[in-house]
């Protein structure tokens, strides 16, 4: 059996699903017009330059819905998943993901983006396997805008695929090969980790490095 992970956000599809959902909280009114809007782009940008304070971002990001009863903020998310997400699950990412899965791999999504966001969008791909950022909740079971273990990000990423593996009873070497496919600089270390890494409508940082490493770059959008 070998071994496929995909990241998710700029790599499955062609835009960040957490900024997204954030501009979506803007549009239907639970977040503070252009303000919040603007403190949104700025993590983002933190983000692509490799900067992010995840946690800090994690509070900020959850906490226009989280004190909102939990059906109405499973609601907005069915909303953000039909208005926003269906539009930009394109067909040959699908069939990208489907080609591995048919080959018998092991296929999982490794994201930045909050379990919250990612859950239903991996599901919408037919993956099962999902590793993202955790959610802290309370006894009563309320999120309180904290990240809960260790964040799939950057080096993260590692440790969480790791930990996933060992929950299966597998092991790294135990796969033939092993592919990642990803966008982003951030993802450096699992790039490196992986026996076949490509870079998958890389940003222009990580085309560089691609092309001075020799890694396959692949374009799923134009």
């Amino acid at each position: 059996m070998n071994l496929t992970l995909f990241d998710l956000d700029g790599t499955l599809i062609p835009s960040d699903s957490d900024h997204a959902f954030g501009a979506f909280m803007v549009d239907i009114g639970w977040a503070d017009g252009a303000r919040w809007q603007q403190r949104n782009d700025e993590f983002f940008a933190q983000y692509q330059a490799g900067q992010l304070d995840l946690d800090a971002y994690v509070d900020f990001a959850t906490a226009v819905w989280r004190d909102r009863p939990l059906p109405e903020a499973l609601a907005a998310r069915e909303r953000f998943m039909a208005e926003v997400m269906q539009p930009m699950l394109h067909d040959n990412a699908r069939a990208l993901v489907r080609k591995h899965q048919d080959a018998g791999d092991l296929v999982v999504i490794v994201t930045a983006t909050n379990e919250f966001i990612t859950t239903p969008i991996a599901s919408s791909f037919g993956v099962e396997h999902l590793i993202a950022v955790q959610l802290q909740r309370d006894e009563q079971g309320r999120y309180n805008g904290a990240v809960q273990g260790v964040p799939s990000y950057q080096s993260g990423k590692i440790i969480r695929v790791e930990q996933w593996l060992a929950g299966l009873g597998r092991q790294w070497q135990e796969f033939e090969r092993s592919t990642f496919y990803s966008d982003s600089i951030n993802d450096l270390p699992l790039l490196d980790r992986v026996s076949h890494p490509v870079a998958t409508n890389p940003t222009p940082a990580l085309a560089a490095i691609a092309e001075q490493r020799g890694w396959p770059l692949l374009k799923l959008f134009s």
